[in-house]
Formats: structure tokens, sequence, C-alpha cells
């Protein structure tokens, strides 16, 4: 059984390592009623400035993951937060209880308590990026498409997203051909209500940055990145797709660890704004 206060030690001991001061993590905060309704923050050291923040949505086919999994945070916070750069996961619910939608206004209502209580952990509320992988970067491609979404449930504006090796952003174009059962089980029988939970096809406005990371060896992955790329161009949005030959998994457990992937990524992360760049320069 996985033990969350063992991991936060361990994770604390490599930062030392990185000859970095730790920072700290305050665990299971609550941005709603619901178990599964809470995120952990992994807080760098101290700073005159306050901090900018990246909060993570995890994957898990809709209905398993959990915030505290190693492969979402163990190298992302090891290398993020000893660079003065908050690390926030969150956990949303599931189903079959709760849909995709449900889940997307679950992360919306994380983003929002985040901002609305940066400044105690100081934290930046105005330099906040979104990253997901899998069912969790359909959940924020969906918002990044949709931010009345976020704006509903108190969310201010992000700076940008990245998405790694989303779950789905064209949900009809995988339910209308041969799909794996998980994708039933998320989405139902109603072409409806796919159109309602598809990024490529919710996405009528200009927003923030995008950087959809893909896997070569899916071969739907790439196709529906680049097709959202395309979409979003004329309407004012700026997609860039990063096409990586790692697995699905690889790509979530990697970052923070593969050098040139996370170069890549960081390289995203700097573009957005100066705070990420002075700090990830270090």
């Amino acid at each position: 059984m996985f033990q969350p206060r063992l991991f936060a030690a361990s994770l604390l001991a490599l930062c030392a390592t990185l000859h970095a001061a730790p920072g700290r993590i305050e665990a299971d905060i609550a941005y709603g009623p619901a178990v599964d309704q809470r995120y952990d923050v992994y807080l760098p050291p101290p700073a005159a400035q306050p901090a900018p923040a990246i909060v993570m949505a995890h994957g898990g086919a809709w209905r398993l993951g959990d915030k505290e999994n190693r492969r979402v945070v163990e190298h992302k916070a090891a290398r993020w937060q000893p660079r003065g750069i908050a690390f926030i996961s969150v956990n949303y619910r599931m189903l079959p209880d709760n849909a995709p939608l449900d889940q997307a206004r679950d992360v919306a209502r994380a983003l929002a308590h985040v901002q609305q209580n940066a400044a105690r952990w100081g934290v930046d509320r105005e330099r906040i990026v979104l990253i997901g992988h899998s069912a969790g970067a359909h959940l924020i491609a969906l918002l990044a498409a949709r931010p009345d979404l976020a704006a509903d449930a108190g969310a201010r504006p992000w700076l940008g997203t990245v998405l790694l090796d989303s779950g789905a952003l064209d949900v009809p174009a995988i339910m209308n051909a041969r799909h794996p059962r998980l994708y039933d089980r998320a989405f139902g029988e109603n072409p409806a209500y796919w159109r309602a939970v598809s990024p490529y096809h919710q996405l009528a406005q200009p927003g923030s940055p995008i950087l959809a990371v893909c896997s070569t060896q899916r071969s739907d992955a790439c196709p529906q990145a680049d097709a959202f790329a395309a979409k979003a161009r004329p309407l004012g949005g700026a997609v860039d797709v990063l096409a990586l030959d790692k697995s699905h998994g690889e790509i979530n457990a990697d970052l923070g660890r593969d050098p040139d992937y996370t170069a890549a990524v960081e390289a995203f992360l700097g573009r957005l704004s100066p705070a990420f760049a002075v700090r990830l320069s270090r």
C-alpha cells in the first residue's frame, strides 16, 4: 500500500541531494465535500517573490488513479520544487458515479481553490499552468476549450496548458471507430454527450497556449493532437505539438527525469512567463 508520509520523506531527501533547500508538503487539502476532492501541494523553499505553480491532473481511464502515484509526482516534484516552482497534484471524483464532464468541473474547482489560497502558500495565482496525463489531459483540454467551465467554478484564467498524451481530444472520432471498452464506460452511447466532452468539438475561441505531447507509439495520439492544433490556430490559439517515441506511460513518468524531454516542456513553460523562465534556468 502506498504510504504518503514515507513518500514525502523520500522526496524531500531527493530534493536535498540536488543541493537545494527542501520545501514542504501540505497534503489532502479539501476543495469540496467528497473524499476525492482533495489535492496535495509541494511547496518550494520560501523566496522573496511568489512562486509560479503547476497544477497536475492524473490519468487512469476516468475511473482509476491517484494524486499520490509515483509516476504522477516523483520526478516532476523533485525537478520543479527545488527550483522554486510549486507542484500541486489533484484528485477528482471518478466513474462510475461521476462522468468526465463532472470530473472536468472538479479540476476547475480545484484550480479555483488553489488560486483563492495561493497567497498563504507564497504562490502567485496569476502564474499557474495546468498539466494532465491521459484522462487528466482530456479533462484539462476540455477546460482549455471551454473556459466557461472554469469560470463557472470561480477559476481565473491560467497561463497555459500541457497535455501529456491525452486520452481523448476528438471523442466522436474515437467512439465511431473501433475502440477499447474503457471509452464506452467513460462516454456512453449518446453522440450529443460525446460532442459535449470532446475538446476538439468544443474549441471555438482562442485561449492560453497549449503544448500537446503525444506518443508516436499510439496510432491516433499524434493525429488527434495535430488536428486539435490545426483547429486552434485559425481561431487565434497557440497549440504546439511535441511528438515523442515514448509509450503512453513513459510520457507521464519520464517528465522531470528525461533531460531532453523535460527541457522541451520547460522551454514551453519558460515562454509563458519570466517567472517560470528564471526558475527553470537554475
